[in-house]
C-alpha cells in the first residue's frame, strides 16, 4: 500500500495524472484495474472512477509493494567528470518527486543537477551538472545558444517543402497545462522559432520523420507549432488527433531528443571545443516509418 498526499500542482487535476507523475512504476492498465476493483481510496473513501483531486486530498493505493516500488534503471549516454547524460524514457518527469533528478541525485549525488528538461512523455537526451561550476556555464551555454538539440519526431501529414523555418508566438496557460500558438504577436504571447528537416516520407500511411532544432526552446513548442501548421505528431493527446493516435495505437507522442551538440569555449572546467555530439541510435518509433 502507498499513501500519498495531493500537492497544489495537481489541484483540479484527474487522479489518473497524479498517479503517472508519482508513481511512474504504474501502468494505465493497473491504474484502471485498480479503479475497477476499488482498491484506490480518496479521503478514505474506495472509488471507482478517474475523479478531479484537491489540494490535501489523501490517496491510498492498495496494490503490493512490489508493483509500487519505483525502481529505475535509466542508461548513461556519456559521463565525465563535469556532466552526464541520460537517456531518459517516456511516463518520467525531469524535474520533481521520482523524476530523473532525484534518480540522479540519489545515485550520483545531491550536486546533480539538470540544465534543461523534457516533457514527461518525450524521450531521450538531458544534460545533467555534476558541480555547480558546471551547471552555471551550461545553463549559460544553453541561454546563448551554444548547445544545439536535435529531435526526431513522428507527424501526421506530407511537409509541403523538405526544409522551414517556422516562426510564430506561443502563450502557456499554467492552470490548463496548455500552450497556444498565434501568427501574429499578441499580449503577453513570446516568440518561437521552430526548423525542421524532412528525413523520410511515407504516402502511403501519410507520415514524416522529422529532424526538429529549436531556436527558443518554450514548454510543448515542437508539439504545439507543429500542429498548428497541420503536422501533428503521430500519439500526441494534448494537441494531436485521437483518431489517428489509435489509428497507429500510439498513447504517446512520437518525439525524441537524440542528439546534444555543444561547444565551450571559455577557459574553464568544461573543455568540449570542437562541437562534441552526443547522439543515441535505438529509437523504436523510427520502425513506424
Amino acid at each position: 500500500m502507498k499513501s500519498l498526499i495531493v500537492n497544489d500542482k495537481y489541484n483540479n487535476k484527474k487522479l489518473i495524472n497524479f498517479l503517472q507523475d508519482n508513481i511512474p512504476n504504474l501502468s494505465n492498465s493497473l491504474i484502471y484495474k485498480t479503479l475497477r476493483k476499488k482498491d484506490i481510496k480518496v479521503n478514505g473513501k474506495r472509488i471507482s472512477e478517474n475523479c478531479l483531486l484537491r489540494a490535501g486530498d489523501e490517496i491510498k493505493v492498495y496494490i503490493a509493494d512490489d508493483l509500487l516500488e519505483h525502481k529505475l534503471d535509466i542508461p548513461v549516454v556519456y559521463e565525465d567528470t563535469n556532466i552526464i547524460i541520460f537517456d531518459k524514457p517516456i511516463n518520467l518527469e525531469v524535474t520533481g518527486d521520482n523524476s530523473l533528478s532525484s534518480y540522479a541525485q540519489k545515485k550520483y549525488g545531491a550536486s546533480v543537477k539538470p540544465c534543461h528538461r523534457l516533457d514527461r512523455n518525450t524521450s531521450g537526451l538531458v544534460l545533467f551538472a555534476k558541480n555547480n561550476e558546471s551547471l552555471i556555464i551550461l545553463l549559460d551555454a544553453f541561454k546563448n545558444h551554444h548547445i544545439e538539440k536535435h529531435y526526431h519526431a513522428i507527424v501526421y501529414g506530407i511537409p509541403k517543402n523538405n526544409f522551414s523555418k517556422l516562426e510564430s508566438y506561443l502563450f502557456k496557460d499554467s492552470k490548463k497545462s496548455l500552450v497556444y500558438i498565434s501568427d501574429k504577436p499578441l499580449p503577453k504571447y513570446q516568440k518561437i522559432i521552430t526548423y525542421y528537416n524532412v528525413i523520410k516520407k511515407d504516402l502511403k500511411k501519410n507520415i514524416s520523420l522529422l529532424d526538429v532544432t529549436l531556436e527558443t526552446g518554450k514548454t510543448h513548442q515542437i508539439r504545439a507549432h507543429l500542429a498548428h501548421i497541420g503536422l501533428p505528431l503521430v500519439g500526441d493527446g494534448k494537441y494531436g488527433i485521437n483518431k489517428i493516435n489509435k489509428e497507429f495505437k500510439q498513447k504517446t507522442q512520437l518525439l525524441c531528443s537524440y542528439s546534444l551538440t555543444f561547444t565551450i569555449k571559455k577557459n574553464c572546467i568544461l573543455s568540449y571545443l570542437n562541437g562534441q555530439t552526443i547522439s543515441k541510435v535505438d529509437q523504436p518509433f523510427i520502425k513506424l516509418i
